[in-house]
């Protein structure tokens, strides 16, 4: 919610940016004309950022206690192959194809503290992407790897970057990256993704799963 909010406002800001723009560039009067017209391209082009902002904070979900973010689901294709489907929170499914022996599925995570954490507000995320590994080093090195990215920042209008360059600037918030631990696919198995203010946690859901975490460790 907060983070819709925050989205709608830098839409307004879009909104009243574009409008300004508009009245100084189709007035009538010539006097300074050309200065009026370059500021106003350059309020168009504030309000086009301002409208990307908006669009990369839209993305992110807040995080309100523990609770379940994704599901995935394995099938083995052959020996180091596997087509995987993350289910979202909403049900929505993705399907992959992931190499390697082990999974490992990031998060980008925006926290606040200080006053701002004391308002209430809370953490915000983003599925970030989707990795395998192998469990030999040579295949490490030598072997295709595979990786998908769930979100693109759109021309280069990256919040959370941002915020991670700058946290110097700004102590009431961080961007930190959130990573479940590596583990085993294996054929059949299913694993619940679950994300708290400190991270994701991952839990195997079935036989398969379980079996394959039992060997693994």
């Amino acid at each position: 919610m907060v983070y819709s909010v925050i989205a709608v406002a830098a839409a307004l800001c879009c909104l009243l940016v574009a409008y300004s723009a508009a009245k100084l560039l189709f007035k009538d009067s010539w006097v300074l004309g050309w200065l009026r017209g370059m500021f106003g391209l350059a309020l168009l082009g504030l309000a086009v950022l301002f409208a990307f902002v908006a669009l990369d904070i839209f993305s992110y979900r807040q995080i309100q206690k523990e609770h379940m973010v994704a599901t995935l689901s394995f099938e083995k294709v052959k020996d180091a192959l596997f087509n995987v489907t993350v289910a979202d929170e909403e049900g929505n499914e993705q399907k992959y194809q992931i190499a390697g022996d082990q999974w490992q599925l990031d998060a980008r995570i925006i926290k606040w503290t200080g006053i701002v954490a004391n308002w209430g507000v809370k953490p915000g995320y983003r599925l970030d992407r989707l990795s395998g590994r192998y469990y030999s080093l040579e295949q490490e090195r030598n072997a295709d790897r595979t990786v998908y990215s769930f979100h693109e920042s759109r021309y280069g209008v990256d919040v959370w970057r941002w915020l991670r360059e700058g946290r110097d600037a700004l102590p009431i918030v961080d961007a930190v990256y959130g990573s479940a631990t590596y583990l085993p696919m294996a054929d059949g198995a299913l694993f619940e993704v679950s994300l708290s203010g400190t991270g994701l946690v991952t839990r195997p859901m079935n036989d398969s799963a379980r079996e394959a975490v039992g060997t693994w460790r």
